[in-house]
């Protein structure tokens, strides 16, 4: 069964399971936000051969990751998730059940941190578009923004780079992988199709925060979804800052040692994208405290300087020290 045969109202009414009933069905959602709280909005777009292909992703994987994208970028701002509304732009011959998988996928990721489905929009496009819309709230003084990085804070990331790249690497061409084992693969794979959105540091810094007698907030960051390298250098710009990270303390797969080359490994790493954690910058003097209350592969990648570029070094000269440059990274329209 195609899109096309029962049309936008007979679509609408199956996405529509998708939904709780009391909230949908009006021109817009209402949603209840507590006191002293601040709503946090964001939006993000998937365009089929842009972002996704049914080449590496399949239709369950396409709605996790849609999802994962913006529930990354609330909790890069320190905002717990309420709702998401979906844009959905879809050719005519889409086949009906590649729909309910897609809307199934954003449910299963949705489920782990409980927020709904509150409605959102369907149009024909030429090619599989989805825009998503996600609400979020917090407390304004434990809001996290990109612009309050100071000389001196310690640069934090909450997991591994360079997975994603390497996944999509390996469903694009699987023979790259033919040294590693199936365990190996299939960890690098998952980490491109179903990245875990870094929500659960939420209470961990508010817990610090107030243990430490800190408050208010005083952390700077965003999440990496576009690379690590971009994370840094967006913080760095907002900031009018500079930064130094540390080539050997940024947490990799370990299996990148023995199967890529060194340059391989740096540019999977730093400007491979899609990994999904969140690059913080805060005080030296509770950095490692923090690092260890996230625990994981959390890890001091480097400090904030009052230079402007935003420098590489490897005391083990694997890799020559460089500036890093934000056109190395995904760029639209480049």
């Amino acid at each position: 069964m195609k899109v096309k045969d029962i049309g936008e109202q007979g679509l609408l009414r199956i996405l529509q399971q998708f939904c709780p009933s009391d909230i949908i069905g009006d021109d817009a959602a209402i949603l209840t936000t507590e006191p002293e709280k601040s709503l946090v909005v964001t939006t993000d777009v998937l365009v089929e051969n842009v972002h996704f292909s049914e080449v590496t992703t399949s239709p369950e994987d396409v709605g996790w990751r849609a999802v994962a994208a913006n529930l990354s970028d609330l909790a890069a701002m320190g905002a717990s998730p309420m709702a998401i509304t979906v844009g959905l732009g879809l050719p005519g011959n889409v086949e009906v059940s590649w729909v309910e998988y897609l809307y199934t996928g954003m449910t299963q990721c949705l489920g782990s941190f409980n927020t709904l489905i509150v409605g959102g929009d369907l149009v024909k496009a030429p090619v599989i578009t989805i825009a998503i819309t996600a609400f979020g709230q917090a407390h304004p003084q434990n809001i996290i923004r990109r612009n309050t990085a100071k000389v001196g804070d310690a640069i934090i990331v909450t997991g591994i780079h360079g997975a994603s790249r390497a996944g999509l690497e390996l469903l694009l061409h699987p023979e790259f992988g033919k040294n590693l084992d199936e365990t190996e693969k299939q960890t690098l794979i998952k980490a491109h199709q179903r990245p875990q959105p870094r929500l659960d540091i939420l209470p961990i810094l508010r817990s610090t925060v107030e243990t430490l007698n800190v408050t208010p907030l005083q952390i700077s960051g965003m999440d990496s979804s576009d690379g690590l390298a971009d994370a840094v250098l967006q913080i760095c710009r907002a900031s009018n800052v500079g930064a130094c990270l540390e080539w050997q303390k940024i947490p990799t797969p370990k299996v990148f040692k023995s199967w890529l080359s060194p340059i391989q490994a740096l540019e999977y790493t730093l400007y491979g994208g899609e990994d999904f954690e969140v690059v913080l910058c805060v005080p030296s003097e509770f950095a490692e405290i923090l690092v260890e209350e996230i625990g994981g592969n959390a890890a001091i990648i480097g400090k904030i300087t009052s230079n402007k570029d935003v420098r590489l070094c490897d005391t083990q000269k694997e890799i020559p020290e460089q500036v890093l440059r934000l056109d190395r990274g995904f760029q639209h329209f480049n």
